[in-house]
């Protein structure tokens, strides 16, 4: 359709800048599942998306996205931080699996233009207004509102820096930008500006633009956009529209160091389980211990988001060990297909349990071939220390529980008097 009014066209290279990875190997079998993520089939596409909406004024944040719910006829949606009403600007809405996500961008920095009013005229005119703006920066104290969404307790929030756009004498009117932490009440710090300058002020007017790593810029849509792309959808078929109003949720994910790993292991993570050394494949530099990374699949989809347990100068040196706990899987279960077990040593194992060699955890018995604790030293450990706790003698007198008589007999007294004392309660209460 030329006639609509179609966005910036989303590439391949706005999702992801170029970095160089390291690599760790390049021995893997690719699987013949999942799909990068600008290719995956509509229903797929918008279940990992995210909107960077332009929320009108008037409606509630949360009232905005119920609306785009029902539109796109999904079963989840979540915003990156609440809007008041009358707040206008940058609000990311994140559906059905980019829902998990939502925590992080809540958290995430915001930056605001606002318009504030001061009730007079201050003494030092324009030069006053300026330096009040640059004075309310670092962490600030501050209460919410009367009528707002949270406690009203006082609490501190950071303000990283603040730029005065205009002052119009006549009317009192300011307009200032700000980049703060999520949480910050702009309406709050006006009453505050309005204190320093002695004169008094509130809040006229409040525009996000940038929310997390989204802007203005950054392929922002309206409620319109959403409304007409399905439209065009469901009456002319056409998707491209659609892909251009939805963004991957990859595109939250940009700023993260990747780790990128075999399609073999990718199961095994949604399932929960750690990234060890054998599922790596490619990891970017500079990575440090304890850093949130996002793990990613040879296709460029989002696994999971991980905190990392080796940094890069071990990762390229080590040959075992954990590279990275998961923190959130983001992507669905069973997308790729279950590739643990299917190893020499697990296949050995199972072979054993079938045997009745090993019991059914898999743990040694009396029957466990000698060859097969030497392979596994593990194994060994765990039967020598069962053999150890078999050995421990019981000192005598002690019964089965490990309870000397007299031991016994203190505990059967308490118990009988904590049944008299509950008997006598409940007989004062009825």
């Amino acid at each position: 359709m030329r006639g609509f009014p179609i966005l910036r066209p989303l590439t391949a290279s706005s999702l992801a800048a170029p970095r160089s990875p390291q690599v760790r190997t390049g021995h893997y079998t690719p699987i013949p599942c999942g799909h990068s993520p600008l290719k995956r089939p509509l229903q797929e596409y918008i279940r990992y998306g995210v909107i960077n909406l332009d929320k009108p004024a008037n409606p509630s944040s949360h009232e905005v996205v119920a609306w785009l719910k029902r539109m796109l006829r999904v079963e989840k949606t979540g915003h990156s931080g609440t809007l008041d009403p009358k707040v206008t600007g940058g609000l990311i809405v994140c559906i059905d699996r980019a829902t998990r996500l939502v925590k992080a961008q809540q958290g995430a920095g915001k930056e605001y233009v606002c318009i504030c009013r001061l009730h007079g005229a201050p003494e030092g005119g324009v030069s006053a207004v300026r330096r009040a703006i640059e004075t309310l920066t670092g962490a600030l104290f501050q209460r919410p509102p009367l009528i707002s969404a949270v406690k009203r307790q006082l609490r501190i929030r950071t303000i990283y820096e603040s730029k005065m756009y205009e002052y119009d004498e006549e009317r009192n009117l300011v307009v200032f930008w700000i980049s703060c932490e999520a949480g910050t009440y702009v309406r709050t710090m006006c009453v505050h500006l309005g204190l320093l300058l002695g004169v008094g002020g509130h809040m006229q007017e409040l525009r996000r633009v940038r929310s997390g790593i989204l802007g203005e810029k950054d392929n922002l849509v309206t409620m319109h956009d959403v409304m007409d792309a399905m439209w065009v959808h469901d009456n002319l078929k056409q998707e491209d529209y659609l892909r251009r109003v939805v963004m991957p949720l990859e595109v939250l994910l940009t700023n993260y160091k990747r780790v990128v790993v075999k399609d073999s292991a990718v199961n095994a993570i949604c399932y929960g389980a750690k990234l060890m050394i054998p599922g790596l494949l490619r990891y970017e530099a500079g990575i440090e211990v304890g850093e949130e990374v996002v793990l990613m699949t040879t296709k460029g989809e989002a696994i999971a988001v991980g905190i990392a347990q080796m940094n890069t100068a071990v990762m390229a040196t080590c040959d075992h060990g954990c590279v990275a706990k998961i923190k959130r899987v983001v992507m669905e279960r069973d997308t790729y297909p279950r590739r643990w077990g299917l190893g020499p040593t697990a296949q050995a194992k199972k072979k054993l349990i079938a045997e009745g060699k090993l019991d059914k955890f898999g743990k040694p018995n009396d029957k466990t071939p000698a060859e097969y604790l030497r392979a596994v030293p593990d194994a060994n450990g765990a039967k020598a220390k069962d053999a150890g706790e078999h050995k421990r003698e019981r000192s005598p007198g002690a019964d089965a529980s490990g309870d000397s008589p007299e031991t016994k007999k203190e505990k059967k007294e308490k118990k009988e008097k904590k049944e008299k004392k509950e008997k006598k309660d409940k007989k004062d209460k009825s």
